[in-house]
């Protein structure tokens, strides 16, 4: 993985906004017409990534389906596609029974029932709130043995951005995959128990991550999994309890990637990017020894939005592991409002000189594809970029 001794690198959490005639063409069911449009999109995306001074660029994870403008579950749902064993004809996540935890018993409510969205059922509720989740359609139920069944389309992803990456004159490019505590929460009717569900898709998942890694390309596993699910447990459990239930998931993790390239490995956390109140977010304090126990080389997270950009003082008590790296989210996908370069820079340099100056890869707090409008998305790359160019003057003067 790249890092730098002369300037912040910079980078994102992979989802960046679809072209229209894209979106019209993964809603057309004209497979032809996909392709041409996913070759050249992905071109497209590429180029103006490296134009803007994204030293790191991503597919724009415009091979997951996306065929509405405002979507906060393709970075996970692709995977339903992808994974053999699923009946897609399930209720809505939202519309699940909930269920209670009890001490010593942790289990994952519905996502109606999250404690953020009923303590603000109101406002979740108003259409006039700015509050949005997106669509909601039927979660797939596991039916039968979980198998990984998206060679084709993976192939086809990493075709098109190597192709793009080579056209641009690009070194390095990562693309996303949803790792394996995200990717089990759906419905089960065929495992024994949750866990056996987690470990059947995270040896499924694992060819995905495999396919990325032997292509040469930077593998990012995006699980917010492992900090939203405190939102998704009624009623609130301690925070050992919920560490040792996310443990699980990164042991999972660990399992689906053992053997494979950790250096060219980098994990996502975040909160989860619908824009709602987030009062019920654990603090980064309480989970970031569970991320940095991701077998990853580097760890991406959210530090630029107003729920927890204070937690950059984390980074004073905690020791970054030699040689690994941090993808601090500079700009946030949780505002329209664009950061000011200066800001940015400022962001920056809080980490820098935390960790040092060379272990720092400037970022977005979640994917902008999809949760802000294309024009204000860009508008926010280039004020990070700009502002990474004024944080390396200050650092390398």
């Amino acid at each position: 993985m790249k890092t730098s001794s002369d300037h912040i690198l910079t980078s994102h959490a992979g989802s960046l906004p679809r072209p229209d005639d894209l979106i019209e063409a993964w809603g057309s069911n004209d497979e032809h017409a996909l392709a041409a449009k996913l070759a050249s999109a992905v071109t497209g995306v590429v180029r103006r990534q490296k134009e803007i001074g994204i030293d790191v660029p991503g597919d724009g994870e415009f091979g997951k389906p996306m065929a509405q403008r405002v979507n906060y579950g393709s970075w996970w749902r692709y995977s339903w596609n992808r994974l053999g064993g699923l009946d897609p004809h399930g209720p809505s996540l939202y519309e699940m029974e909930p269920r209670r935890s009890s001490p010593g018993q942790v289990v994952l409510t519905s996502f109606g029932d999250r404690r953020d969205r009923t303590r603000f059922a109101a406002a979740y509720n108003d259409p006039d709130s700015g509050i949005t989740t997106g669509p909601r359609p039927p979660a797939p139920i596991c039916v039968a043995p979980i198998h990984y069944a998206g060679h084709d389309a993976i192939q086809r992803d990493i075709a098109n951005f190597k192709a793009a990456l080579q056209a641009a004159g690009v070194e390095e490019g990562f693309m996303t995959a949803v790792a394996p505590g995200s990717a089990a929460r759906i419905g089960n009717s065929y495992y024994k128990t949750g866990e056996e569900l987690l470990y059947a898709c995270a040896d499924a998942m694992r060819e995905e991550y495999k396919a990325i890694l032997d292509a040469g390309l930077t593998l990012q596993l995006d699980d917010p999994a492992i900090a939203e699910n405190w939102d998704m447990i009624n009623p609130e459990p301690t925070v050992e309890e919920y560490k040792k239930f996310s443990m699980v998931r990164v042991e999972a993790l660990n399992h689906a990637i053992r053997g494979l390239p950790q250096d060219r490995i980098r994990f996502h956390l975040c909160w989860g990017s619908w824009h709602g109140p987030h009062v019920t977010d654990i603090a980064m304090r309480d989970i970031v020894d569970v991320m940095l126990a991701v077998n990853a080389h580097a760890y991406s997270f959210e530090a630029g939005n107003v729920r927890h950009e204070h937690e950059w003082k984390v980074w004073q008590d905690v020791k970054l592991p030699d040689e690994k790296v941090i993808l601090p989210g500079v700009v946030s996908h949780a505002t329209n409002v664009v950061e000011h370069p200066e800001l940015v820079a400022e962001r920056i340099l809080r980490f820098a000189n935390l960790v040092g100056r060379e272990r720092v890869i400037a970022s977005t707090d979640c994917g902008l594809g999809g949760r802000v409008h294309p024009d204000i998305a860009w508008a926010k790359l280039e004020a990070l970029a700009q502002g990474a160019a004024l944080a390396t003057r200050q650092l390398w003067r």
